[in-house]
């Protein structure tokens, strides 16, 4: 059986955005078109009616593309359950009280007993202190808390 990764919405964004000047950026979505061509063949991969509803934000073009690009995955509900857990995510302080959907996010995919969350976002979701907090709320709350990593992680590379 294929693990199962959860796209987060960076992820989508550095996905199908335009080339950027700026080389860290760059390097991140060229990481991030890497990672979407594996992804398909090596995992199951999932986003969620969250995700759906934050890529329809914005420029209308953008937008398109966005939708364009996850329309073959399957998309997760957002149920009671996933709320409740968020709402003790931003409770426990595992994620700052005005980005109730990053809490949202990691909620959706414990739930589901997705394996990773993959995502570009390292303010909120994707740095060691906060993972350790949403690990530990994740698991007070009798979940498997996904791994919080960013595409680069699923690349590898020669020894």
């Amino acid at each position: 059986m294929k693990n199962k990764v959860y796209i987060e919405t960076t992820v989508v964004s550095y996905y199908t955005a335009s080339f950027s000047r700026d080389l860290v950026i760059a390097g991140h979505q060229q990481a991030t078109r890497d990672f979407w061509m594996k992804a398909g063949h090596d995992f199951e991969v999932y986003i969620s009616a969250l995700v759906i509803k934050e890529v329809k934000m914005g420029d209308k073009i953008q937008a398109k593309k966005r939708l364009e690009a996850i329309a073959s995955f399957p998309a997760l509900d957002i149920d009671i359950n996933a709320e409740n857990l968020a709402e003790r995510i931003v409770t426990g302080r595992g994620i700052p009280d005005k980005f109730p959907e990053d809490a949202l996010h990691i909620a959706i995919a414990a739930v589901n007993e997705i394996n990773a969350i993959v995502t570009w976002n390292f303010a909120h979701l994707n740095n060691p202190f906060t993972r350790m907090m949403i690990r530990q709320i994740v698991e007070n709350e009798g979940y498997i808390c996904p791994e919080i990593v960013s595409p680069n992680e699923f690349l590898g590379g020669e020894p």
